[in-house]
């Protein structure tokens, strides 16, 4: 469950299935990430852009295995979406 301070992975998953995304239960923060980013289009990258924006701009502490997942994961796959889509 998510806490006003603390997001987790638990908190990752549902945020990312409450866009929609079929994440499997008991997916790590990396496999979630993986898994958001297959498939990617406009409307999906801009969903995952705002959630990431959200989560990074709150207040909440992120625990560093969910950064790392987003970090190393989902920012590098939305900025080649970007790249691919201004090209």
């Amino acid at each position: 469950m998510m806490h006003a301070d603390l997001i987790d992975q638990e908190d990752l998953l549902g945020q990312l299935k409450a866009l929609g995304l079929q994440i499997p239960s008991g997916s790590t923060a990396e496999q979630a990430c993986e898994c958001a980013v297959r498939g990617l289009d406009t409307a999906r990258a801009n969903e995952l852009r705002m959630m990431v924006r959200n989560m990074y701009t709150s207040s909440a502490t992120i625990l560093p295995a969910v950064r790392r997942a987003i970090d190393l994961q989902l920012l590098p796959a939305l900025a080649e979406y970007q790249k691919s889509q201004n090209a």
